[in-house]
């Protein structure tokens, strides 16, 4: 034989993999016919059987793990929800002991879900955790404001949900939209579809809050300040979203957008509460110096330049 074993067999991982040079292949060829040893050798390399099983064995170990790791949840959910439903029952049975029949056990009752909503949710839910814990954690608090509402006959269960629901929304909104299931329907249109739904839930605050003041002027007022404000912050949005130019010209857009835009916000809302006047009332405010405007927006200006000379020489 023109080649030891010893030369061949390091060649031969290469050779099944089709990775060494023509002259190495033909010296391994012309060996193998030679050679029933390391003939042998490459039929072994080429036998898949003990990758499967390794694979099959892997994948056995992982789903072991996972099939383990879910129980472990499952009891520990368990446990914590057992935990939680110790005062529930303490406060049934006093409420019961005392002759006050079911009336604070509720909002005990409703109190002790918003833990649990934290807690045992995602020990037991077994894929969309995060989804499920807001939903229930928000649903939860829903329940407990209309349990007091009810149990101090109050009027005020629109007003605090519909508050809730717009801070819930702005805070947990952008985070919900970045994660299953959610992410998947929602595609590219995530930041668009938080703007709108944190939109939606601001106007239904404000129109619950005119419901339960009954002002009069109110919604010409509150709409006239908060329509401006409201339309500053989706051109901002659309101008980070979607304007097709660099990082640095929209970063300069943005800042003069800024300043224009608070301007006229302030001149609109200035408008509306000169109409909302009595006679004889006075209105006291203060306007930022016509100076500062224009430093806003020519900085704005000369940045939003730069990145766009940057980006054409590039």
């Amino acid at each position: 034989m023109k080649y030891e074993c010893d030369v061949i067999e390091d060649l031969l991982p290469l050779y099944k993999d089709g990775a060494c040079s023509p002259a190495s292949a033909k010296a391994v060829e012309e060996h193998l016919t030679e050679c029933p040893r390391c003939s042998e050798m490459l039929a072994r390399m080429n036998d898949i059987t003990i990758d499967e099983m390794m694979i099959s064995e892997k994948e056995n170990v992982i789903g072991s793990q996972t099939r383990y790791f879910k129980r472990r949840s499952t009891l520990v959910g368990s446990v914590f929800a057992g935990i939680f439903a110790l005062p529930i029952l303490v406060c049934l049975i006093v409420n019961l002991a005392t002759g006050h029949g079911l009336s604070w056990f509720f909002i005990v009752l409703a109190a002790m879900l918003i833990p649990a909503s934290l807690t045992v949710v995602p020990m037991l839910a077994r894929e969309n955790r995060f989804f499920l814990s807001i939903t229930s954690f928000a649903v939860s608090l829903l329940t407990l404001l209309g349990v007091v509402c009810l149990y101090t006959g109050g009027k005020w269960f629109f007003v605090a949900a519909s508050a809730c629901l717009f801070g819930l929304t702005v805070l947990f909104g952008p985070m919900l939209a970045a994660k299953s299931p959610l992410r998947e329907r929602l595609g590219r249109s995530k930041g668009l579809t938080v703007m709108a739904a944190s939109t939606v839930t601001f106007f239904v605050m404000m129109l619950c809050i005119g419901l339960f003041a009954k002002a009069a002027g109110y919604y010409r007022l509150a709409f006239g300040i908060s329509v401006p404000v409201v339309a500053m912050v989706w051109v901002l949005f659309l101008l980070i979203r979607y304007l097709p130019v660099g990082k640095t010209a929209k970063t300069g857009l943005v800042i003069a957008a800024v300043f224009g835009a608070v301007r006229l916000c302030n001149e609109l809302i200035v408008f509306v509460m000169e109409k909302t006047l009595a006679k004889g009332e006075v209105m006291l405010y203060t306007q930022t110096p016509d100076l500062y405007l224009y430093i806003g927006i020519g900085v704005g200006a000369v940045i939003a330049l730069l990145g766009l000379l940057g980006k054409k020489r590039r």
